[in-house]
């Protein structure tokens, strides 16, 4: 099962993210995929935790970046067409995390 939740999980964090990039950007597909693995710096407040890595925290309203006041944000990214593709990313990143927590 944890092998399950880990596939699930890193899965929607790398290759779903170059799916939706190729299939709705297919242009500029290489680009996309790579800011949307950018959004994945917000992953950088894990350090302020301690234990930096627990794989039973659900990260959501733990870490200050993973809030739902930081979702909040992240959606209205979604309104500027030259935010959305970060905005698309960060939303992501939090709805994988919070499916994570739902292992727990």
């Amino acid at each position: 099962m944890e092998l399950l939740r880990n596939c699930l999980h890193y899965g929607l964090h790398f290759v779903f993210p170059g799916l939706i990039a190729f299939w709705f950007f297919r242009s500029q597909w290489r680009r996309v995929w790579l800011l949307l693995l950018l959004t994945m710096l917000i992953d950088l407040d894990h350090l302020l935790a301690t234990p930096i890595f627990d794989p039973n925290r659900c990260s959501i309203n733990f870490h200050p970046l993973h809030t739902y006041v930081a979702l909040t944000f992240y959606l209205l990214l979604l309104f500027f067409k030259k935010l959305r593709v970060i905005g698309i990313g960060l939303v992501l990143h939090i709805v994988t995390d919070a499916l994570d927590c739902l292992w727990l």
